[in-house]
């Protein structure tokens, strides 16, 4: 159930509008997550920044989804699950690729390590310790792709705790008659 309705440019606070407006322009629409987020001008600015931040890691975009589908698994958000598989099959993964990833791990065990410290990073990133980092290290991860992943897994919180609070969930899909 919807909590938070998506926003027309036109009912959006300014800096919101100008934002909706250069994305509709851009894109031909704004999407319901980002037209809810309107409400918030600087939630919106925000995470548009962070998603194009995002967009420049060095994490291959194959992992990126498996890691963004394991977070979106023990999140919890349906919205989020779907898109991220969509991409990830269009990313060429598998549907194996895509069950595994959802349980926080692959057939390859350095994605494994680097998957299962992505779900500790969201779920009890306290536990994480200089061993953690160093298994990553000793299996090829750079420190860079090692920060990446906390920017990947805080990208995820943010628009699936978003999604659920405000309720939006994906549309029911209709059989093909």
């Amino acid at each position: 159930m919807r909590r938070l309705n998506a926003l027309e440019p036109e009912q959006a606070p300014a800096r919101s509008r100008d934002l909706l407006n250069e994305i509709i322009e851009r894109r031909g629409s704004a999407g319901e997550m980002v037209a809810t987020m309107a409400h918030s001008p600087a939630l919106l600015e925000g995470y548009l920044a962070f998603s194009r931040a995002m967009k420049r890691v060095k994490i291959p975009r194959p992992l990126s989804e498996k890691i963004s589908l394991a977070v979106q698994e023990w999140i919890g958000c349906a919205m989020c699950k779907q898109a991220h598989e969509r991409a990830a099959l269009a990313a060429g993964l598998s549907e194996s690729d895509v069950a595994l990833a959802r349980q926080g791990t692959s057939t390859d065990a350095r994605e494994a390590a680097l998957i299962g410290v992505a779900v500790r990073v969201l779920a009890e990133p306290g536990s994480l310790t200089d061993e953690d980092l160093a298994e990553l290290r000793a299996h090829g991860w750079s420190d860079r792709i090692i920060a990446e992943v906390v920017g990947l897994v805080s990208l995820n919180l943010l628009t699936g705790a978003f999604n659920l609070l405000t309720g939006i969930e994906p549309k029911a899909e209709t059989a093909a008659t």
